[in-house]
């Protein structure tokens, strides 16, 4: 089975937890974990090189002045390894290293400090990358080259170090505004949840490009219809996909719009439904909006408007995915250039890029809205984020059989029997359990539990399966956990 990689959100904003302190060994306790790293990246060389760290409290909102640590140049947008213990980023530039194209970059994270070690670097291929992913199994990146026009795949070697190109393509063309759109500028790239098809925005082109991903080789063809349209001079930057991957929101940065699409997963084709506003419709002054999240509960979608200076709030229909507005903030900021929501979904962080601060907002899960918490906090010109963990004794739950998604301090006797105690997933015919597990030499191991296995489950019969109830488990862990019924 696919297990979904965490897409790239967008402020330089990474979230990692702190302060181990394991639980006593007697107790197996699995308790929320509240208190978090907060990565933000600058984007900036000279006295904003690197990235800024700040803690962060999931259960107050609580977010403390970054201080800085200067362990890459510039780094634009940066994501993580979904084990957390990689990290990858991309310098914006024309040049890098001596190489035409900016540059990309893994590191190693520490699991129980957070501090990074650069493992290697590589030219993007392209000038000013402005967009990194993970494709679905953990084995290949890829970059956009904003104004380079081109798109690029890396794999990754064992060790998560950047391995060779698989890919690249050059987009060639040009869109109705001749200031902006003369010649292809690409956006983002990412892939589906299948891991079958790779899509990638280009501002000037105003094009949505579907591509085949060979998850063997790493290479892209065209799709079966090769890209998807949207208004002329609309600009399409970034997307996000909504719940079970059955649409696709894309915003037009050039005419503040979010344009809603279904999504066919079998044959890879996009169809538009609807085009909305990000701005009311009094508001005439310039605007770009930037990034677009949805959140976890599918309900909501939250965009960025650099200009009018807002987030705005829309509801989603679950069955026909169209949109409809339900609030806009202004940010305590200018240029909201992105935002990220906290690992348990109760907070959204706006990075306001041209006022050097960031604002936390509480999330209310029920109606969408955003509260803003307190005064904004001074961040050194914060770019774009991701999420991390990095906390020694953390491990990670989700799952559609997951009642309460998120990161868990582990204690050293933690068993999957404590999931069923702590009530974590659904008390139910189980289905599947899956962890995944960094190894000390990089990369991963998995152990599975299947219907009928050894797993707790209703029918009590054994079968086979690597996991038994009193499978220990550890620190870092991802447990994937699908069940059925109530």
């Amino acid at each position: 089975m696919n297990l979904p990689i965490l897409r790239p959100a967008a402020i330089l904003f990474a979230i990692a937890t702190m302060s181990p302190t394991p639980l006593p060994a007697a107790s197996a306790a699995i308790k929320p974990a509240n208190e978090f790293f907060a990565y933000f990246g600058t984007g900036r060389s000279g006295a904003n090189l690197g990235f800024s760290v700040a803690h962060f409290d999931s259960d107050t909102g609580a977010l403390t002045v970054p201080t800085l640590a200067p362990t890459a140049a510039a780094p634009n947008i940066f994501i993580f390894s979904a084990d957390g213990s990689r990290l990858y980023t991309c310098h914006a530039g024309r040049t890098f290293q001596n190489q035409p194209g900016g540059g990309v970059s893994a590191f190693a994270v520490d699991p129980s400090t957070g501090a990074l070690t650069l493992l290697n670097s590589t030219s993007s291929g392209g000038a000013d990358p402005g967009y990194v992913s993970l494709d679905q199994t953990g084995r290949f990146l890829f970059v956009a080259n904003y104004n380079g026009g081109s798109i690029a795949v890396f794999a990754l070697q064992p060790d998560g170090s950047l391995g060779a190109r698989t890919f690249f393509d050059q987009h060639t063309g040009q869109s109705v505004n001749p200031t902006r759109q003369g010649h292809a500028y690409c956006e983002a790239i990412f892939t589906d949840a299948t891991n079958r098809f790779v899509i990638s925005t280009d501002l000037g082109l105003d094009k949505i490009f579907i591509y085949h991903f060979d998850q063997k080789t790493g290479v892209l063809t065209p799709g079966e219809t090769p890209f998807a349209t949207i208004a002329p001079g609309s600009g399409p930057r970034h997307a996000a996909f909504g719940p079970g991957e059955k649409f696709l929101y894309v915003v037009g940065e050039m005419t503040s719009t979010l344009t809603t699409y279904a999504w066919d997963a079998t044959r890879g084709t996009l169809t538009d439904l609807q085009t909305i506003s990000t701005v009311p419709e009094d508001f005439k002054s310039k605007n770009n909006p930037a990034e677009v999240l949805v959140h976890a509960n599918g309900k909501f979608l939250y965009t960025s408007n650099r200009g009018h200076d807002s987030l705005a709030v829309f509801a989603i229909d679950a069955k026909t995915g169209r949109l409809s507005l339900v609030q806009h903030i202004p940010t305590g900021g200018k240029t909201p250039r992105c935002f990220s929501f906290d690992p348990t979904g109760k907070w959204i962080v706006v990075s306001n890029q041209d006022t050097n601060n960031a604002t936390v907002f509480r999330v209310d899960a029920i109606t969408g809205k955003l509260t803003q918490l307190g005064e904004p906090v001074s961040v050194p010109s914060p770019l774009q984020a991701q999420f991390l963990v990095a906390q020694s004794n953390v491990a990670r739950l989700y799952g559609p059989g997951t009642v309460n998604p998120g990161y868990y301090s582990i204690g050293t006797a933690t068993t999957i029997d404590d999931l069923i105690k702590n009530n974590l997933y659904r008390q139910a015919f189980l289905r599947t359990i899956v962890v995944t597990r960094p190894k000390a030499e990089g990369g991963v191991e998995t152990f599975r539990g299947f219907r009928g296995s050894d797993v707790p489950n209703q029918n009590g019969q054994q079968n086979e399966g690597q996991l038994s109830g009193q499978f220990l488990l550890k620190a870092r862990d991802t447990i994937y956990v699908d069940a059925e019924g109530l």
